[in-house]
């Protein structure tokens, strides 16, 4: 990849952290309750909200601090605390710009929010979601995410976690600063591990049960559940994964990572030695020095003649450190940790429209099919008039523009997901199945005519069923991506209901929705989600050709 890609795969990547805090709205500071609820935990009692059939405990911290002397290192011990501890309110997000609707950001974040049915020892699945926004932003209180119309809907609690970000959860010390911090490449992954923990040993109390827990995540939070499918620590604590438009296929080598702490003691004129004054450093300050330090993709690309690419403006995401994260991902494999661990993995069939309306571009829409090819050539070269006549016999009634989305949505996104299809499959283990997201809306890129189709982030507020009609039957509010069409309801709710039957048994089903095949290598069944939905063996046959024959899969 040379450096006019680099450059324009890091612009994409970098919008890509704000996809789950697009618009950024938060849960509600103040509880407006029904009624009040408690529950117990290993550490104090806590006192949620009940609204409309449905506990809300917000705020619940899950381990200690992560400040001063623990900063880059594993949290504290969290204190017990006396009495009943309110939960009513989120915690602060992890160290990033302030964040509409939510307290302010700080470095002490592990706050977790849980949404149940009921309290009532019943032993309902747990979805445990990781947020989005790359691994610089981003949090658990995202209104999008809000899991009580899965716990209303569909019997399940759902959890959510704050965690560390960026510099502060990610950057590499284990080669200067001792053993004290040890995984310090890593440190958000364990804190995302001890939330896992947390439910482990105290969901039961919420009506949850820890030996059903499902890990699942889109974009960044993708990225961070294929880590977990791979990481040890994470291994005893949840029962099956969903890899949602984030294939974390690859993360960042050590040996990269040592380089960005380099290039990071160099902008501070901290001697590699004297790297401890990055305790005293105010995390303002590490946060600026961040956004000079461009952050690493949720996925790294791997060039098939020359390794894994080496990215020369460094950037804080996990790391494989041989211990904390073994190995990548989903290479040269699956990881065998999770052989027999079922896995959903899939993409939205526009994904490249969300970063073209981010960007208010409208460029690509006025292209013809030449030049679509000569947008193409930095990236691929020679190769990109046979990846424009490809798509064209493929799809005979695209557009240019069509085929510059369908184009830049697969290499984004779909080609990683197929990559962990494929691997899972191989392993021959528990299933994995394969999914696109392909519902239209019908809201068009600002400043153009042309729909965006189903964007990035689109399925958040699709698969956590909050697509759905007022339940006091006042007309529906237009949904930011959704749109206003009321078949979107039937979209959603057949994504909810794959995906908490997914949580409940491990094979992901749903009323009006044909029976979804496991993937295999033969016929590559891909269930497309819609209104209705449908199986489609060896979907995208001839253009996935293409990429493998020219290295790309």
């Amino acid at each position: 990849m040379n450096s006019v890609d680099r450059r324009t795969f890091l612009q994409q990547l970098s919008l890509a952290t704000a996809a789950i805090t697009i618009p950024q709205y938060g849960f509600s500071r103040s509880a407006k309750a029904d009624d009040f609820v408690e529950a117990d935990t290993t550490y104090g009692r806590v006192k949620g909200a009940r609204n409309d059939g449905v506990s809300v405990f917000k705020g619940i911290p899950y381990a200690g601090r992560v400040s001063g002397d623990r900063r880059f290192r594993r949290p504290a011990p969290l204190d017990p605390w006396t009495g009943v501890r309110d939960a009513l309110q989120v915690g602060p997000p992890a160290i990033q710009a302030p964040r509409r609707n939510e307290p302010a950001p700080a470095e002490d974040c592990l706050f977790l929010n849980v949404w149940t049915p009921a309290s009532d020892n019943r032993k309902r699945p747990v979805m445990f979601y990781s947020h989005g926004g790359g691994f610089v932003i981003g949090s658990g209180a995202s209104v999008s995410q809000d899991g009580s119309n899965l716990a209303r809907n569909f019997d399940v609690v759902v959890v959510e976690t704050n965690h560390r970000l960026g510099l502060l959860g990610f950057l590499y010390l284990d080669e200067i600063a001792g053993p004290d911090y040890a995984g310090s490449g890593n440190v958000g992954m364990l804190d995302i591990t001890a939330g896992l923990k947390w439910v482990h040993d105290n969901i039961a109390q919420f009506g949850g049960d820890p030996n059903n827990v499902m890990i699942w995540g889109e974009s960044g939070g993708g990225a961070k559940t294929s880590c977990l499918y791979a990481m040890p620590e994470a291994a005893p604590y949840f029962n099956k994964a969903s890899i949602e438009s984030g294939p974390g296929v690859r993360m960042t080598p050590k040996e990269v990572a040592a380089e960005t702490t380099a290039m990071l003691l160099k902008e501070l004129n901290i001697a590699p030695k004297d790297w401890r004054k990055l305790l005293d450093v105010p995390a303002a300050d590490l946060l600026s020095m961040q956004a000079k330090l461009p952050f690493v993709p949720p996925f790294i690309e791997k060039n098939k003649s020359q390794g894994f690419m080496r990215w020369n403006y460094g950037g804080f995401g996990p790391v494989v450190d041989g211990t904390v994260l073994p190995h990548h991902p989903f290479d040269p494999t699956a990881p065998d940790l999770s052989k027999n661990k079922p896995l959903l993995v899939g993409w939205n069939e526009d994904e490249h429209t969300f970063f073209a309306w981010e960007r208010k571009d409208t460029e690509f829409t006025t292209l013809d099919f030449e030049g679509v090819k000569k947008k193409f050539e930095p990236q691929y070269g020679t190769e990109a008039g046979k990846i424009v006549d490809t798509y064209r016999k493929a799809n005979p009634k695209a557009t240019a523009p069509d085929i510059f989305i369908a184009v830049s949505s697969i290499t984004m996104m779909g080609l990683g997901s197929i990559d962990i299809a494929e691997k899972k499959a191989k392993q021959g283990g528990a299933p994995v199945y394969l999914y696109n997201f392909g519902y239209k809306t019908e809201k068009k890129i600002p400043g153009s005519d042309y729909a965006m189709g189903t964007p990035h982030a689109m399925d958040i507020s699709f698969k956590f069923n909050n697509e759905i009609p007022p339940r006091d039957g006042s007309p529906a509010k237009e949904s930011f991506f959704g749109g206003n069409r009321p078949e979107r309801f039937a979209a959603s709710r057949h994504f909810a209901e794959l995906w908490t039957t997914f949580a409940r048994t491990g094979k992901p089903a749903a009323k009006d929705v044909p029976q979804w095949p496991a993937y295999n290598l033969k016929t590559r069944p891909t269930m497309r989600i819609d209104t209705q939905c449908e199986v489609i063996d060896n979907r995208y046959r001839d253009e996935l050709a293409l990429w493998r024959s020219i290295g790309k899969l």
